[in-house]
């Protein structure tokens, strides 16, 4: 199946019913007073998180949305019916932008989460609420508000904890076939990869994390050149970013360092909070190298990593193919993670101290 992960919709919120101006005129009930009634809410439009959602293709091809608008009020008190609401389901991990103001609406992250994205509009008040001691026979109402009309921007970033980077054939599918169930396709020629894939890697049995892997980068990436550029975006939500880089490509005109140095620089043009992300060196193919010559080889290609691009958090070497160095790799991401989500936690609890103080 196709990876959809945009979709541009229209939302129309209902407009609220109107409310009328109506009396009482009942046999044997003289003056029988004003009875216009309210008109009902306009219908309201929300998305929800559905874990069972993969894809928005369903809003490539329904890009219209719109709920229904409210009943006018009635005589003798009766008011208008509301009209009910619409709930568009997306996939978790889905950002809601207006496409009119550039504001983002919500961002779903979790199975469930329920946002309002155009509100219908109240009903009009009938003649009822308009009764006193000096206006008893009043011909006041209003009109029902207008519901809001709204071009949408849904956007999926899969939520995955780690992110891996690279250029075409570097290498990500294999080392996601070797750690993981997933099964993307792996082939000798680049851009084999055409859309996210993720898998689930577990290190103990009550201990996992998501890995996914993107298209690969190209220089340019970040001005639209090659496919990469569509999918950095999922990046953003990772909380740690493996750089795979091959040490020994099939083109010697590709300098490892410098294909490297082309990823972190579309990074940085794309979202500096990107690029600040923790990010690991590693080193795949070693497999290809003499055993005599890797040691050399791999001190040769980190130590011009760090006088070109800087200091990488932590550096491996790997062969995918092989597995060898996987296991130690995906056991020392695991434990990182762990350190990313206590220190967030410790973040949060300051906050919420330093908060509290404020209030008081």
């Amino acid at each position: 199946m196709k990876f959809f992960d945009e979709a541009t919709i229209e939302a129309h919120s209902g407009k609220g019913g109107d409310g009328i101006v109506a009396f009482r005129r009942e046999k044997y009930v003289p003056r029988g007073g004003p009875s216009g009634g309210d008109g009902g809410r306009g219908g309201s439009i929300y998305v929800i998180a559905d874990r069972n959602i993969n894809t928005l293709i369903d809003y490539r091809y329904k890009r219209i949305h719109r709920a229904k608008n409210g009943e006018n009020g009635q005589g003798k008190d009766c008011y208008g019916r509301g009209a009910d609401d619409i709930q568009l389901r997306v996939p978790m991990g889905t950002v809601i932008t207006d496409l009119g103001t550039g504001e983002q609406i919500a961002d779903l992250a979790v199975d469930g989460q329920k946002e309002l994205v155009c509100k219908g509009g109240n009903g009009g008040l009938g003649n009822i609420h308009f009764k006193s001691s000096v206006n008893r026979t009043p011909r006041q109402c209003t009109p029902g508000e207008e519901g809001q009309s709204r071009r949408l921007r849904l956007e999926l970033r899969v939520l995955a904890d780690v992110g891996l980077l690279g250029l075409p054939n570097a290498g990500k599918s294999t080392f996601i076939r070797a750690v993981s169930a997933a099964r993307p396709k792996v082939a000798d020629y680049p851009f084999t990869t055409l859309q996210p894939n993720l898998g689930v890697v577990r290190t103990d049995v009550s201990k996992s994390f998501v890995i996914a892997d993107i298209p690969g980068l190209i220089e340019g990436a970040a001005d639209g050149a090659g496919l990469g550029h569509q999918f950095l975006r999922h990046l953003q939500r990772t909380r740690l970013l493996l750089h795979i880089v091959d040490i020994a490509p099939t083109d010697e005109s590709t300098k490892p360092v410098a294909g490297a140095k082309a990823i972190t620089d579309e990074l940085r043009k794309y979202d500096e909070s990107l690029y600040r992300k923790p990010r690991w060196l590693v080193l795949n193919k070693i497999d290809l190298i003499a055993e005599d010559d890797r040691q050399r080889v791999i001190q040769d290609i980190s130590n011009e990593y760090r006088r070109e691009i800087g200091e990488p958090e932590r550096t491996f070497a790997i062969s995918a193919l092989s597995r060898l160095g996987c296991v130690e790799l995906t056991y020392a991401a695991m434990d990182r993670l762990d350190e990313i989500a206590k220190d967030a936690q410790a973040q949060k609890t300051e906050d919420s101290g330093s908060a509290d103080v404020a209030r008081a």
